[in-house]
């Protein structure tokens, strides 16, 4: 396997159109697409990919490649570690696809939201061998979706906002010293660890997409009504992505 180009390619929350036209470009000018199977249970999330390259590929000559992913260890006593090997086996499953289908010099991953945003694509990619010159390109990030779903500003006035995840919250509680935290990454609806007196919730599903679910409101009120609208909608579809944003109120 000869040198190549890897792009790494925000596509939003799934919509086309989150896209850019450098996006798009990037899309057209590929030899060759990595589509990842995560299982029949999340089969929509192919498909969605796949409905994003029906609608802007129009390069006959780009070739789609689905590779299986590995699953992550759930709960594991090494968090880390588990990260890293999770990543590792990754790496072998892109190794694998890309070379069995040279000659490829132009490869495209499609990354939901962006690439720079707590995604793991760039640390994957530097397991790669050759090691690939990477491309990435900016897509509407998650965070940008739900602001404007809610329309609210991301920040207060001046005010700075912090960006973590469902677990650093069940560790560390609110972040300190800010009044906006957005929070990613959390399967376990992780505000119900916090104290809701004066703190507002913005939630999204499926930000964007045509089966986008919102809710918003005092943490106190809004929790439980997040809590049954996200199980009903992971029924519903076999998987959800989701992301919020916690305010203290009157700072």
């Amino acid at each position: 396997m000869g040198p190549f180009t890897l792009s790494l390619i925000g596509i939003g929350t799934g919509s086309p159109d989150h896209l850019t036209r450098q996006g798009i470009a990037a899309i057209n000018s590929a030899d060759l697409i990595l589509v990842p199977l995560k299982g029949p249970e999340k089969a929509e999330l192919a498909d969605l990919r796949g409905a994003i390259l029906d609608d802007v590929l129009t390069n006959p000559g780009t070739r789609i490649a689905p590779f299986t992913l590995p699953l992550r260890e759930q709960n594991p006593g090494n968090y880390l570690a588990a990260v890293e090997d999770w990543h590792t086996a990754i790496a072998a499953s892109w190794q694998q696809t890309i070379a069995a289908h040279q000659p490829a010099k132009r490869v495209a991953l499609l990354i939901w939201g962006d690439p720079s945003l707590y995604d793991s694509a760039l640390r994957i990619a530097a397991r790669l061998q050759p090691r690939p010159e990477i491309e990435m390109i900016p897509g509407i990030t998650a965070v940008q979706a739900l602001t404007a779903a809610h329309k609210i500003a991301l920040n207060t006035v001046g005010a700075p906002v912090t960006i973590t995840t469902g677990r650093k919250l069940r560790e560390s509680g609110f972040p300190p010293g800010v009044n906006t935290a957005v929070v990613m990454l959390d399967g376990q609806c992780s505000f119900q660890h916090l104290s809701p007196e004066g703190i507002e919730i913005f939630w999204g599903a499926y930000v964007g997409m045509p089966q986008q679910v919102l809710r918003a409101g005092p943490l106190s009120v809004a929790a439980p009504q997040i809590i049954q609208a996200r199980a009903e909608a992971r029924e519903k579809h076999g998987w959800i992505m989701d992301i919020y944003l916690l305010r203290r109120q009157g700072r």
